[in-house]
């Protein structure tokens, strides 16, 4: 796999990290629309299987093209946190989309708001997958079913999805070996402390509907950076692209960041 997917011309100005940990390409068709704005922009693909690995690999990735906007979506915002902390020269300003809690007691309501939104059978699925992802044994194709089946949960109204042209495969084994210890962090202080260095402009995007409780966000950055706004969008799910009524505010309010 390449480190890199580009999209429109250069200069690269934005950085789009995708989330999981393990769902390369899944910023793809947010790279298309800025693209086709004027914008150009880099996608990064992690491959490393530990947080520190996926850190290291980002900023590599992005050194030749910094400093510039870092974007992450749901994990990939934390690890665009944790990248801007570590290396304040590669990033001008952070947009965090979707972004999952930052401490542990907003956390515990994300699964339990899932399976209550599934109907019986998936619900029932989804438990199975749970267990072997707990267990250690998922392998990289329940991982994709998994994320289909939270895709339901997760969106208010889908729009029409395009259709990938170059789609990537899910990395269970970098999902398994970087979400407990991302985790650890959450729980243990680390990932907020961590957060507490950045000194770029920070901006959250958030969807009322997502799972991910929005307050997770808000509270714990606003009390530890000095320049951090957030924006709500409504009736808008885990990915604010994929949705009908949130798309268009989602991409605007992108634009608006980004320019």
């Amino acid at each position: 796999m390449d480190a890199a997917r580009f999209y429109g011309e250069a200069p690269y100005g934005a950085a789009l990290v995708h989330g999981g940990p393990g769902a390369p390409g899944s910023m793809a068709p947010v790279a298309r629309v800025l693209a086709a704005s004027g914008i150009g922009a880099m996608e990064p693909l992690q491959t490393a299987t530990t947080v520190q690995g996926q850190i290291q690999e980002l900023s590599d990735t992005i050194r030749s093209h910094a400093p510039l906007i870092l974007i992450g979506h749901s994990w990939g915002a934390w690890l665009a946190c944790l990248t801007a902390a570590a290396y304040p020269d590669l990033v001008r300003k952070l947009i965090l989309v979707s972004s999952g809690p930052f401490e542990s007691r907003y956390a515990k309501e994300i699964l339990p708001t899932r399976l209550a939104r599934l109907s019986p059978e998936k619900r029932e699925e989804a438990e199975v997958l749970i267990a072997a992802w707990k267990d250690g044994t998922i392998t990289d194709r329940q991982y994709d079913a998994f994320g289909t089946i939270m895709d339901t949960a997760d969106t208010y109204c889908p729009a029409a999805r395009e259709a990938d042209s170059d789609p990537l495969p899910c990395d269970g084994s970098a999902y398994a070996g970087v979400w407990e210890e991302a985790d650890a962090m959450r729980r243990s202080g680390e990932l907020l402390s961590r957060a507490a260095a950045i000194r770029c402009p920070v901006t959250a995007i958030h969807g009322d509907y997502d799972p991910h409780p929005y307050r997770g966000v808000e509270a714990p950055l606003s009390k530890v950076l000095d320049a951090f706004q957030f924006i709500l969008l409504e009736k808008c799910g885990h990915e604010p692209w994929r949705e009908q009524y949130a798309r268009d505010d989602f991409f605007q309010v992108l634009r608006d960041e980004i320019i």
